[in-house]
């Protein structure tokens, strides 16, 4: 199916999902990038990209200063701006709650926003990650509240599934092949074709929005539970004395065998979304076992690892109390500034708690944002002091090129989470 003649996307939300997809169809559509955060916006607009998932170059070639130019990116945090897009992209987060129910709270606000300028004739799509029914059932009767506008007779919705790798400069949102749906079988086909203008590793458009929404919450859900897997192997074959990694490598060898790692589960997909599938099961009166399970399992790694950690100080003769360690890594994966769920700082609390120093050094994170939102310290320069313990928890590329042994201590111990040190280390995960 052919597009109308004048496409113009707003894209609502300029994070690690929306910033790469605005820049992607702003090399071939006017695109206007609204974010209510205006410090964010303001670093956008002069070429600059905190989260590290567009490089700097990229962005400027396709930022305009006017939002009625042809084609390009324009970012604002005005809602004037965004009036006359008929295409209205919504990424922004959808997290969870402390007692680990979702948070629909920034679908709601954004779907007011899009509300407020929505026009007869739009299409609204959602790429947030959510139980099967949120954008119908939810989303919708938001925008229908605010506009005045009657859903699939004055406006219509589509579903499209984020697919973004933080940190992963290989598979960009164009290589991901793009799952897409529409709230009718016309405008499924519209979307499809939007996307499909841009994706060049494809689409697949799904029949319904419920079954988009439902691919998408399972994938993440299904890394949780093998990663679970091979955490609940790992304590099982530390007890053991066996390395883990080198059964998994042996294990390997079988043409079908999926190689999971065992490791920290944290970031805003594997270790947030089984929850958003567990709890529309619970309201259907199911109470799902499995993915409950794995999600257990994978947030009681964080005080595991520090256990095994003070284990290893002891039996190297090291006094735990007052001892100094050196975390390398606080974010949530490698190569990546995003601090939102790690599980790293679940180690440092428990290694706070058996009386050890913890200094935590990270040269991509913003030391403001991990204060904030964790009050920690961290330091975005290597120490030049020595350690009683250095933790690799996260394997940024720049920690593989440290000399180690100039933060050593006569005894200290080397202790790998992400398993990529090799005999550097005196043990791992």
């Amino acid at each position: 199916m052919k597009l109308e003649k004048k496409v113009k996307i707003a894209v609502i939300g300029l994070g690690y999902v929306g910033l790469p997809l605005a820049r992607l169809f702003a090399t071939k559509y006017p695109v206007v990038g609204f974010d209510i955060n205006e410090s964010r916006v303001n670093s956008l607009k002069s070429g600059i990209d905190t989260t590290l998932e567009v490089e700097n170059e990229v962005l400027k070639k396709v930022l305009i200063e006017n939002s009625n130019e042809e084609n390009g990116l324009f970012c604002t945090t005005s809602l004037k701006e965004i009036e006359d897009c008929n295409y209205y992209i919504v990424t922004v987060p959808t997290p969870v709650d402390k007692n680990n129910r979702p948070d629909l709270t920034p679908l709601y606000k954004s779907s007011e926003t899009v509300g407020k300028v929505l026009k007869k004739g739009d299409i609204v799509i959602y790429e947030s990650t959510v139980y099967p029914g949120v954008t119908e059932e939810q989303c919708v009767p938001v925008l229908e509240r605010v506009s005045g506008l009657n859903f699939n007779e004055d406006f219509f919705a589509g579903y499209s599934p984020e697919r973004i790798n933080p940190g992963d400069k290989e598979h960009t949102v164009e290589k991901i092949l793009k799952v897409t749906s529409g709230s009718t079988p016309e405008i499924g086909l519209k979307v499809d074709s939007l996307y499909k203008s841009v994706i060049t590793a494809g689409t697949h458009l799904a029949p319904s929005i419920k079954v988009a929404e439902a691919a998408k919450v399972i994938e993440n859900s299904q890394r949780d539970i093998n990663i679970a897997f091979v955490n609940e192997l790992a304590k099982i074959f530390n007890l053991m004395n066996i390395d883990t990694q080198e059964v998994l490598t042996a294990a390997a060898t079988k043409w079908n065998f999926l190689p999971f790692k065992p490791g920290l589960v944290g970031g805003h997909c594997i270790g947030v979304d089984p929850y958003y599938l567990a709890q529309r099961a619970q309201e259907f009166g199911y109470h799902p076992e499995i993915i409950l399970a794995g999600r257990r399992l994978n947030d009681s790694m964080g005080e595991y690892v520090a256990s095994q950690i003070v284990k290893l100080m002891i039996k190297k003769g090291i006094s735990v109390n007052g001892a100094k360690l050196l975390m390398l890594g606080i974010t949530f994966k490698e190569n990546c500034p995003d601090v939102r769920n790690t599980k790293i700082v679940d180690v440092i609390k428990a290694l706070k708690d058996y009386g050890i120093t913890v200094t935590v050094f990270d040269p991509l994170v913003s030391t403001e944002e991990v204060k904030k939102e964790y009050g920690l310290e961290t330091v975005n320069v290597l120490p030049v002091e020595k350690f009683d313990a250095l933790v690799l928890g996260v394997a940024h590329s720049e920690f593989l090129n440290i000399n180690f042994s100039s933060l050593q201590k006569d005894k200290s111990l080397i202790y790998d989470v992400k398993g990529v040190l090799g005999s550097l280390a005196d043990n791992r995960l």
